[in-house]
């Protein structure tokens, strides 16, 4: 299935491909205070509608994922960075995906605190 999502005011637009089949819910410091429900894709599913560059980047502690946000809105769509294997991926925020029902999509809380 394809979906479409932007951060608030559409400067950030994406498409991305797959089945949202669950959602996880971080603790840590920036999870929290920002409120996303994380779907992780092979970064290759997740395809820019507007220009990488529309997009800035905030890192910290390892340094390991580029967490993408609006510089106008200040909303957070999605971030980029690997798994354990190596492999490149987007974490999608899906509370910026257009007409899903979050309610129904099961949610994982993952303790990132304790990293």
């Amino acid at each position: 299935m394809n979906y479409k999502g932007s951060c608030h005011c559409g400067r950030v637009a994406f498409e991305v491909e797959g089945e949202i089949e669950g959602a996880l819910a971080c603790n840590c410091s920036i999870c929290q205070r920002k409120g996303s429900l994380l779907w992780f894709v092979p970064r290759e599913k997740l395809h820019l509608l507007t220009p990488e560059d529309a997009a800035s980047s905030y890192t910290f502690n390892k340094h390991v994922i580029k967490h993408r946000f609006c510089p106008v809105c200040g909303m957070h769509p999605y971030g980029e960075g690997t798994d354990p294997k190596g492999n490149a991926m987007a974490a999608v925020n899906i509370r910026c995906i257009e007409g899903i029902d979050l309610a129904a999509i099961p949610v994982t809380h993952y303790d990132g605190r304790a990293l």
